[in-house]
């Protein structure tokens, strides 16, 4: 304690209004991980409470969130969507094609591994102008890659596009920034249905693509394949401009910084005291030791299986879609297509419904679930050859397999304290570039060997129960009180 403060005092924190206002203990329930007997035998601890959102900063901070996503998800969709236009260009073989696709996921997965520590670092309002800003940057390079360089053009189309790894973990970030929100927020509604109005926000997944292939309908025959990319970095960009200027920073994150800055000036009793005063745990390990420490480490390993596993189902009923309805049940590409935008439209209230249901019966609940059904019908659908069965298995088991997602994301915020927070969340979200990879190469493998409809039902099916089963190793945890 420096010389200026006396017990019984409140004094201000440096980064805070100094208009917040400040309580003893004995004025506030007990949050944190002190116990109200020990606060009792400190009765020199002064008790703070953090400063609020208000429902209109509540409000900004979830359609700059929904916009972001949806914005990064539009750059993703779009290299899916173009690639066949691309490989012309560059003279690439399908077998080359496929070699490129699976070279830009392991770089992916090397640039959201990155991230997490940053976010982690730089904070949350700063963490979603990278991501963000990364898929301005990776839009508007892949514009003007040249082609007929050969292996040149290869590696820049590689290295490009694995900058998506930003965008692609800009969902994490969201998940770590509205869990800060949600428990601070004056907006009782929000704060009692958080998983609801996140589902609301994990929903610019599949927004994201349906803008994408409409994008592309529209204007690929007008302006070309590069004149798309150049297009969707415009969003991206003003994005990052309008972040910059209207999201607010979380103030657990700010108090972690304040921590962080007295520890680094040789003032650590300081910095006990302040953690003391909110309630909080004050360290100093790398975030990323931090998330595989006792306590933690078994989510962190459990959710990270889960997701590797489940993503052996998103690559196979999410991702090749089309291509399962084509060569496993006889069904038209053209019929295909309109059969999956009926489905991925259902799928976004799926979203809606597991955010909603993880505030009823818990995350985790939700989540085993949901997977384990969502297994159960990909493996009917595969059985059936009616037409209508078909539609109505495919799009239930679509809308329990990506549902769940609203309600992982949060439930992984809410598994880490705020100084590993945004690493958590953004390491695991990364392990779906290894699920796609081993899940791409197990059906790859399975399918030359037995065919699709066989390759389908043991490698997505059952990848998909299986994640499902995983997940009932995780611990659960409680709702972010502060």
């Amino acid at each position: 304690m420096s010389s200026q403060e006396r017990p019984g005092e409140t004094y201000p924190v440096r980064g805070y209004d100094d208009d917040t206002p400040m309580h003893r203990f004995e004025d506030m329930s007990p949050v944190g991980h002190f116990a109200e007997n020990e606060l009792v035998e400190r009765p020199e601890v002064v008790r703070r409470r953090f400063p609020t959102f208000t429902r209109r900063q509540t409000n900004t901070a979830m359609i700059l969130a929904l916009t972001a996503w949806t914005v990064a998800v539009f750059d993703y969709g779009l290299f899916g969507t173009l690639l066949p236009a691309m490989q012309g260009d560059f003279g690439w073989s399908p077998e080359q094609a496929y070699l490129v696709n699976t070279l830009i996921a392991i770089g992916t997965a090397i640039v959201a591994f990155g991230v997490g520590p940053v976010i982690d670092r730089l904070g949350r309002r700063r963490g979603m102008m990278t991501t963000i800003g990364g898929t301005a940057v990776a839009s508007a390079l892949t514009a003007v890659i040249p082609a007929n360089a050969g292996a040149a053009t290869t590696a820049a189309v590689v290295g490009v596009r694995s900058l998506g790894g930003l965008g692609f973990s800009e969902q994490s970030v969201n998940a770590t920034y509205l869990n800060e929100v949600f428990s601070l927020t004056e907006d009782e509604n929000k704060k009692r249905n958080r998983g609801f109005w996140y589902g609301i926000v994990q929903g610019g997944w599949p927004l994201g693509f349906l803008i994408s292939s409409a994008a592309a309908l529209l204007l690929l025959d007008v302006i070309g394949w590069r004149g798309l990319y150049l297009v969707a970095a415009v969003p991206a960009l003003l994005l990052v401009l309008l972040i910059g200027r209207k999201l607010q920073e979380s103030p657990q994150f700010e108090l972690h910084q304040q921590m962080h800055r007295l520890k680094k000036e040789g003032r650590a009793a300081e910095a006990e005291e302040l953690a003391a005063a909110y309630g909080v745990d004050h360290v100093t390990e790398a975030p990323i030791a931090r998330i595989f420490a006792p306590g933690l480490r078994r989510n962190t390993v459990v959710l990270s299986l889960a997701w590797i596993v489940n993503f052996f189902g998103i690559n196979i009923f999410s991702v090749l879609g089309s291509s399962v309805l084509a060569n496993a049940k006889g069904v038209e590409l053209s019929t295909a297509f309109w059969m999956l935008v009926i489905i991925n439209l259902g799928a976004y209230f799926g979203y809606i419904f597991h955010g909603w249901l993880g505030d009823r019966i818990g995350r985790k609940n939700t989540i085993v679930i949901g997977w384990m059904i969502s297994g159960v019908a990909f493996a009917v659908m595969l059985g059936v050859q009616n037409t209508a069965l078909i539609v109505l298995t495919y799009a239930i088991g679509l809308f329990f397999l990506v549902g769940p997602y609203a309600a992982i994301l949060f439930y992984m915020g809410e598994c880490y304290p705020t100084d590993c927070r945004g690493t958590g969340t953004v390491i695991i979200g990364a392990m779906s570039q290894p699920g796609t990879i081993l899940g791409g190469f197990l059906f790859t493998a399975a399918a030359a060997a037995w065919g699709t409809g066989p390759a389908a039902l043991w490698v997505g099916a059952v990848g998909t129960f299986l994640s499902g089963v995983l997940m009932i190793a995780a611990k659960s945890v409680p709702e972010l009180k502060h």
